[in-house]
């Protein structure tokens, strides 16, 4: 048992590097075995997320430090020079004589005694070197350039650069690199935005509104776990990003309506449905995942809510709904492009093969799930990636296929998109890309479709 918060990380970096296990995932496994005070589970935290933000940066440090290259370093050493380097070039408030100290303890703590000289020699010499210049030679090949300098796959910032130009993918990498924001969501059955902010300020916890999202606020001040809070539990708000907050007022679900989620877990977006009809009408959440259906559920019986059924199957498949929804929801999974902040592992596990599979899924589901639109109904198609060929492509394809559908333009009033719109080919309001540089949200596509009487 320790509570050394550079050991925690130790341990959950070496999940990720040797199961491809997820950092959230692998934190929280390490966390549950290795209690640790407030302030030693944030560091740990910071160091596990920040190294797997700057990976490729704090690797090519190595190679340029160090005798050997970081993919040749034994793995634990290379994980130590990680949490070192990383203190030293992001974590301003930690001296650098600490930095360096407590990682050749790390070192000697996990049977790297004899290494121990190599990580205090690498990390004296980026403080050597720091001194009189920035330490980082960065690759003279544009896309190469910016993958060193803010850690991402050539794949990716190639990705960005073919569709956004130069100016914008650099302020996209720029971006995923921040801690991302928390935001929550207003549950107006039970309570008012105002209500809610004015009870949080008396529990410590500040909180701002977010321009044009009648039920969010943002997180201002740290705030612990919020799911642990007696408001969360009790039902009052939701944890969820602006962005996706977004895609339900896009779909402005009317009470008495039927309505389906087709991709619905955890059920943010499910839930928001329900309460934007006043709990009032049908929705059909469906979940291909068994395991994930009890989050649906938590969160439906945790908000009060009883117009939602919630289904297991592959919404690929289904046809029992044929023609019966007045609204479709379909969330697909996606490369998770858009969220890449929040999720710093998807951009070394992402991998540019996998992309073929995922739209072929996506396009199975829009397929079969505009099946069950009524005529005259609606049907709002929805990613949190960037990547166009999963966003834009799918629903043009579809377009082109079938004729009897056409954009949809009516959006709910008091969620205005104006401010956001793509003026991709004029189709302003029923295509939206959510660009977090100009827009502070998420990544997120939306695209809006009716089916013709």
């Amino acid at each position: 048992m320790t509570s050394n918060p550079r050991q925690v990380a130790f341990l959950a970096l070496q999940e990720f590097y040797q199961h491809h296990a997820y950092g959230d995932v692998a934190l929280e496994r390490i966390l549950q075995n290795y209690p640790t005070e407030a302030k030693d589970r944030h560091l740990a935290s910071e160091l596990v997320y920040g190294i797997l933000r700057r990976k490729r940066t704090l690797d090519s440090l190595i190679n340029q430090l160090g005798t050997k290259k970081a993919s040749s370093q034994p793995l634990p050493l290379r994980i130590i020079l990680q949490i070192g380097l990383y203190q030293l070039r992001y974590l301003e408030k930690i001296p650098p004589f600490a930095a360096v100290d407590t990682s050749v303890e790390l070192a000697k703590a996990n049977g790297l005694g004899k290494l121990a000289p190599v990580v205090n020699a690498i990390l004296r010499n980026y403080i050597r070197k720091s001194s009189t210049q920035e330490p980082l030679v960065l690759p003279t090949d544009r896309i190469a350039h910016l993958g060193v300098k803010y850690s991402f796959p050539d794949w990716i910032v190639s990705l960005f650069q073919k569709q956004f130009g130069g100016s914008l993918t650099e302020e996209l990498l720029q971006w995923f690199n921040q801690t991302p924001t928390i935001d929550i969501r207003v549950n107006i059955l039970l309570t008012t935005r105002e209500k809610l902010q004015e009870t949080l300020q008396e529990e410590g916890i500040e909180t701002e509104t977010i321009p044009y999202l009648p039920q969010a606020l943002r997180i201002k001040s740290p705030a612990g776990n919020l799911a642990e809070t007696s408001l969360f539990k009790s039902g009052w708000f939701t944890i969820q990003d602006g962005s996706a907050q977004l895609v339900t007022h896009f779909l402005n679900p009317q009470p008495g309506e039927i309505v389906i989620d087709a991709c619905a877990a955890p059920g943010g977006k499910t839930t928001h449905m329900a309460e934007l009809m006043g709990d009032r009408g049908k929705i059909i959440a469906v979940e291909y995942h068994p395991q994930r259906l009890a989050k649906i559920q938590e969160n439906v019986q945790r908000l009060g809510l009883t117009s939602v059924e919630i289904h297991q199957g592959d919404s690929r498949h289904l046809n029992q709904w044929e023609g019966m929804a007045d609204r479709v929801l379909i969330d697909v999974p996606c490369s998770g492009l858009g969220i890449l902040h929040r999720n710093p592992d998807i951009r070394w596990l992402r991998k540019p093969q996998q992309i073929q599979h995922l739209t072929e899924l996506q396009g199975q589901l829009l397929e079969n799930c505009s099946k069950w639109v009524k005529k005259g109904g609606i049907l709002v198609y929805s990613t949190c990636t960037l990547n166009q060929a999963e966003n834009e492509a799918i629903i043009l394809r579809f377009l082109q296929s079938h004729p009897q559908w056409q954009w949809e333009t009516k959006n709910d009033e008091l969620c205005q998109i104006s401010w956001l719109l793509s003026e991709k080919k004029g189709r302003t309001e029923s295509m939206v890309t959510i660009l977090p540089p100009l827009h502070h949200l998420d990544g997120f596509f939306m695209a809006k479709l009716r089916k013709g009487d």
